[in-house]
């Protein structure tokens, strides 16, 4: 067993031009793995910075960060099935199921923010963050390029009329998120808005080349017939679909009211955005495999919820 081990070792090795003997001799000095080295964890734990002297600013921080992990975990799912040659259902089903976990824990987590956080403390630190918003969440925006058509996700009023041919800038500017922070007939974008392109909008646009052909969509319609044709994969494809954009959704928007709707009065978003019409589905409409779905449920997205 240790010859055999030794050999492949050294088959390894050799294939990148590597000594064995270099590497077995490296390891007399390495230290033994433990947890904590291995996590992370003071590095982890050391990067919850609050603003303000009140408690829950901290749930509200770790909480973001969490969904930023789980986002970051569901772009390297996503990954795989748009590097994968030769796809098959059984792989590309796995991957959506592990994907819709993720956002299902990321839904039923909502409770933290919604039932964990005194109004008053959040109503409080809240004035703080702003103009930060969670709608500069780059990782969110990058899970939306890699799960569909770009043409998904531009703003329903503009969809049926824009050219499906127009260049990735001029498609960029009536993404349906642009809505939370853009004048249409002005043109003029809130700071929010300014800021967050600033940051983001070349990596967005070289990251939606990339996915506008190797999107999770575009993938399952370059599969065989038979393929598209199977209930597993349909009904992943769905599972996903219905949680990120209606599910997952109105998670927010149920967590948003809770806090920002008081006495009848909604507050605005620290963002700036018109946030009940910005979140909700009805108005978003935002749908990742649109012929996966029959008539009279593209009809009633989001308004049975």
């Amino acid at each position: 067993m240790e010859k055999e081990i030794t050999n492949q070792l050294k088959d390894k090795y050799s294939k990148i031009g590597q000594n064995l003997d270099t590497h077995l001799e490296g390891l007399l000095y390495s230290k033994p793995m433990n947890y904590w080295d291995y996590i992370q964890t003071d590095a982890l734990l050391n990067l919850q910075i609050q603003r303000t002297e009140l408690p829950d600013e901290m749930v509200f921080i770790m909480y973001h960060q969490i969904n930023e992990l789980l986002f970051k975990m569901i772009l390297w799912e996503i990954d795989q099935v748009a590097k994968k040659e030769n796809l098959t259902v059984d792989f590309f089903s796995e991957k959506l199921m592990r994907v819709s976990r993720y956002f299902d824990m990321l839904s039923s987590s909502f409770t933290i923010m919604q039932d964990g956080m005194e109004i008053e403390q959040y109503n409080k630190f809240r004035n703080t963050l702003a103009p930060a918003s969670g709608f500069q969440s780059a990782q969110y925006r990058k899970i939306e390029f890699a799960s569909t058509e770009l043409i998904n996700l531009i703003d329903n009023r503009f969809r049926e009329t824009i050219d499906r041919n127009t260049p990735y800038e001029h498609a960029f500017d009536h993404l349906y998120w642009q809505a939370a922070g853009k004048d249409y007939k002005t043109g003029k974008k809130s700071y929010l808005l300014t800021v967050f392109e600033e940051r983001y909008k070349d990596e967005f646009l070289r990251f939606a080349a990339f996915y506008n052909t190797h999107n999770l969509w575009t993938k399952f319609k370059e599969l065989p017939q038979e393929a598209r044709e199977d209930k597993k994969l349909i009904d992943a494809m769905r599972h996903y679909d219905y949680t990120v954009n209606i599910k997952w959704v109105m998670a927010h928007y149920n967590a948003a009211n809770h806090y920002l709707n008081i006495g009848g009065e909604t507050a605005e978003a620290t963002g700036g955005s018109d946030w009940t019409k910005y979140m909700h589905p009805k108005y978003q409409r935002r749908i990742f495999f649109p012929e996966l779905w029959s008539e009279k449920e593209l009809r009633e997205w989001g308004t049975n919820v």
